[in-house]
C-alpha cells in the first residue's frame, strides 16, 4: 500500500509539474512590444508622424502623410494582439508580413485595416485591404479602445476585432516579414502591443 501510495504521489506531482510547465511557457511566448509608454525603441519610424507617449499609450495625430512604427524584425507564422483606440476620422491599419521595410503599403503587406469611413466600406475596419472584404454589418472602431488579433500560421490569415471574427481566408503572397502600426489621418493610440511567434 505503500509503495502504491508512493507511485500515485509521484505520478501527481509529475502531473502538476508538467501542468505548470506548460502554462508557464504558454504565457511566456507573448513578447510585449508596447505596453502603455513605452516600447517605442522596438519600432522603427518611416515618415513623419508625431509619434510620443500620452495617455498611457503611444500616439500620433498629425503628419505630412502616411507614417509607420516598423517591427525591427521579421515574423512569419504568429499571432499580434493590438489595443488600440481611434479617432472617428481615423485612417490606421496594421501591416503584417512586409516585403519592403523602407516602403510599406497595401499591396506589398497584408494591411489589416481600420478606417471606419473608408470610400469602399468593404474593406474598411476589420478587412484585409485588396484580399479579404468584410460583411455587413461592418464593424466600426471610431472613438473607443479596441483589440485587434491576428493569426498568420502559413497561408492562413485570421482577424478578430473586438472577439469577432471578421477574416478568416487563405492567401500566400507573403510568407514573413515585419508588422507595421499606421498612422494616416486622425487620432491613433497604440496602448499594448504583443506578439507571439507560432
Amino acid at each position: 500500500m505503500k509503495k502504491t501510495l508512493n507511485a500515485v504521489s509521484i505520478l501527481v506531482l509529475l502531473f502538476a509539474f508538467a501542468g505548470a510547465s506548460l502554462s508557464y511557457s504558454a504565457d511566456n511566448d507573448w513578447v510585449t512590444l508596447i505596453d502603455g509608454t513605452d516600447g517605442m525603441e522596438n519600432f522603427n519610424i518611416l515618415g513623419d508622424a508625431n509619434w510620443s507617449a500620452q495617455m498611457s499609450a503611444i500616439q500620433a495625430t498629425e503628419g505630412s502623410g502616411a507614417s509607420f512604427l516598423v517591427t525591427k524584425r521579421d515574423y512569419g507564422d504568429f499571432v499580434v494582439r493590438v489595443e488600440f483606440w481611434a479617432s472617428d476620422n481615423a485612417n490606421s491599419g496594421i501591416f503584417l508580413r512586409c516585403q519592403d521595410s523602407s516602403n510599406i503599403n497595401d499591396r506589398n503587406c497584408y494591411e489589416a485595416n481600420i478606417f471606419d469611413q473608408r470610400s469602399d466600406p468593404a474593406y474598411g475596419t476589420g478587412g484585409i485591404v485588396h484580399i479579404a472584404p468584410v460583411d455587413e454589418p461592418r464593424p466600426k472602431a471610431g472613438d473607443r479602445w479596441n483589440v485587434y488579433k491576428m493569426t498568420l500560421r502559413g497561408d492562413h490569415l485570421l482577424v478578430e476585432l473586438n472577439g469577432k471574427t471578421t477574416v478568416d481566408v487563405r492567401d500566400s503572397q507573403f510568407s514573413s516579414g515585419p508588422f507595421a502600426l499606421q498612422w494616416g489621418r486622425g487620432v491613433l493610440r497604440f496602448r499594448k502591443v504583443e506578439v507571439m511567434e507560432l
